[in-house]
C-alpha cells in the first residue's frame, strides 16, 4: 500500500494539471481505518496542493490522531497560501503561526470554502494544546480568504467563539485568539458592526495579567475600529504616560479615530518624540478634517525620522486629496514598504482613479504592490483596473492581479 501511495504522489507532484492526475486513490485513502494510511494519503495531497482536495480533507482536521490533524491542517494550508509550506524544516504543529504572522498576503487566489473556515475553528478546542493552537492559527490565516457575503456568513458564525477563548486558562491561546481577532475583523468598508460580544471581550482582555496580550488586545481593537473601546484606550494612555503600552493604546486610539479623541491628537502633535507625533498625525488624519492639516503640516516642519514624514504624506492624502506619489515610491524602501502600503489601503476607497496609472509603472514591483494593496482595500471597483493585469507579461504581477480579482468578485 506505500508503495502505491508514493507512486500516486510521483503523478500528483510531477504533473500540472488536476485533470490530469488519477488521485481519487489518494482520496479514498483519507479515510482509511489505518492511521498510518490517512497520515500518507494527507501528507501526498499537502504536496500536491490540489484545490479538489481541500473538501475532502476536511475530516481529518478532527482525526482522532493527532499526526494526522496536524498533516491535514498543513495540507489545507498548502492549498490556499500564495507560497507553499515546508513542513521539514519545522515540527509538526508549528506552521501555522508563522504563516499567520506574515499577515493577510500569505494568502493565494483560490476561494477558500466555508466548510475548511469552519473546520479549523472547531479544531481550535481540541483537547490536544498543540492541535488546537494550529488550528487556531490556520483558522485566522485563512478565515480572511472569503469575501462579500461569505464574509459576512464568517463573521457572524466565529465572532463568538474567538471571543470564548478568551477565557483560557492559557496565555498562548488567549493570545493566539487575541491576534486571530484583530485580522479576522480587521475593518473592511461592506462589514457589518462589530458585535458587542467580540469587541467587549477584547475590551476585558486590555486587562490581561500577560505582558503580551495588553498590547495586542490595543492593536486588535484599533484594527477593529471599535468605538466602544475608546474610553478604556483613553484611560490606559493616560495611566501609562510613556512607554510601550502607552503608544499602544494611543495608536489604537488613531486607529479606530473617534471624535471623541480629537484633543488627544491635537495635544499629541505637540510632542516631542516621533512616534507620539506620527500617531497623532494619523489620527488626525483618519478625523477627516482639512481645518487640521496645517496643525499638521507645522507640527512636521522640523527634522523627524522617514516614517514620520511619511505620516505627514498619509494626512496630506486624507486631508487634501494630495499626490500619493510620496506614498507609492516609499513602497520601495523596506523599512516604510508596510507602513506605505497600510496608507495606501486606506487611501484607496473613492480615490481609485489615482491608482490607475501605478498599475501601468513601467516598474513590475510597483505594478504588483499596488494590485496587493487594491486586494487588501477590498473595494469591488477596482476590479475593471486590475483587469488588465492579468495578462501583464511579469509572472509576479499576475500573481497578485489573480489573487485581488478572486477577492473583488466575491461581492
Amino acid at each position: 500500500m506505500r508503495s502505491l501511495l508514493f507512486a500516486v504522489a510521483a503523478i500528483l507532484v510531477a504533473s500540472a494539471s488536476p485533470a490530469q492526475i488519477p488521485f481519487d486513490q489518494a482520496l479514498a485513502e483519507l479515510t482509511s481505518p489505518d492511521e498510518g494510511t490517512r497520515l500518507h494519503a494527507a501528507q501526498l495531497l499537502r504536496e500536491a496542493a490540489f484545490e479538489e482536495a481541500a473538501l475532502p480533507l476536511v475530516p481529518l482536521i478532527a482525526d482522532r490522531r493527532d499526526a494526522v490533524q496536524f498533516e491535514a491542517i498543513a495540507a489545507e494550508l498548502n492549498i490556499f497560501l500564495a507560497d507553499k509550506l515546508t513542513p521539514g524544516k519545522r515540527k509538526p504543529g508549528a506552521l501555522a503561526e508563522p504563516v499567520f504572522s506574515t499577515g493577510p498576503l500569505a494568502l493565494g487566489p483560490r476561494p477558500v470554502p466555508i466548510a475548511v473556515v469552519n473546520a479549523l475553528l472547531a479544531a481550535a478546542r481540541d483537547d490536544n494544546p498543540r492541535v488546537a493552537l494550529e488550528a487556531l492559527y490556520a483558522f485566522g490565516t485563512l478565515a480572511v480568504g472569503p469575501g462579500g457575503s461569505e464574509r459576512n456568513t464568517v463573521l457572524a458564525a466565529s465572532g463568538p467563539r474567538l471571543a470564548a477563548f478568551l477565557g483560557s486558562t492559557d496565555p498562548a491561546t488567549r493570545y493566539a485568539a487575541v491576534r486571530v481577532m484583530g485580522r479576522v475583523f480587521a475593518r473592511r468598508a461592506s462589514d457589518p458592526p462589530i458585535e458587542p460580544t467580540v469587541g467587549d471581550a477584547l475590551i476585558t482582555a486590555l486587562n490581561d495579567a500577560d505582558r503580551l496580550i495588553k498590547p495586542a488586545a490595543m492593536t486588535a481593537l484599533g484594527s477593529m475600529r471599535y468605538d466602544r473601546a475608546v474610553q478604556a484606550l483613553t484611560d490606559l494612555s493616560q495611566y501609562y504616560g510613556k512607554g510601550p503600552l502607552a503608544e499602544a493604546s494611543l495608536d489604537g486610539l488613531a486607529h479606530i479615530a473617534n471624535p471623541a479623541s480629537v484633543t488627544v491628537f491635537s495635544t499629541l502633535l505637540g510632542a516631542k518624540g516621533d512616534a507620539l507625533k506620527g500617531i497623532a498625525v494619523e489620527g488626525l488624519a483618519r478625523l477627516g478634517d482639512p481645518a487640521k492639516l496645517p496643525d499638521i503640516q507645522a507640527a512636521l516642519a522640523g527634522k523627524y525620522a522617514d516614517a514620520t514624514m511619511l505620516t505627514g504624506a498619509f494626512a496630506r492624502g486624507m486631508l487634501s486629496n494630495a499626490s500619493l506619489d510620496p506614498i507609492a515610491e516609499a513602497l520601495a524602501k523596506p523599512k516604510l514598504r508596510d507602513q506605505a502600503r497600510g496608507y495606501l489601503v486606506e487611501l484607496a476607497p473613492g480615490r481609485l482613479a489615482l491608482f490607475a496609472r501605478y498599475l501601468q509603472d513601467p516598474d513590475a514591483k510597483m505594478r504588483a504592490d499596488v494590485a496587493d494593496v487594491l486586494y487588501l482595500a477590498d473595494d469591488p471597483v477596482a476590479l475593471s483596473l486590475l483587469q488588465p493585469l492579468l495578462n501583464d507579461k511579469d509572472s509576479d504581477v499576475v500573481k497578485a492581479a489573480e489573487r485581488a480579482v478572486a477577492r473583488l468578485r466575491q461581492h
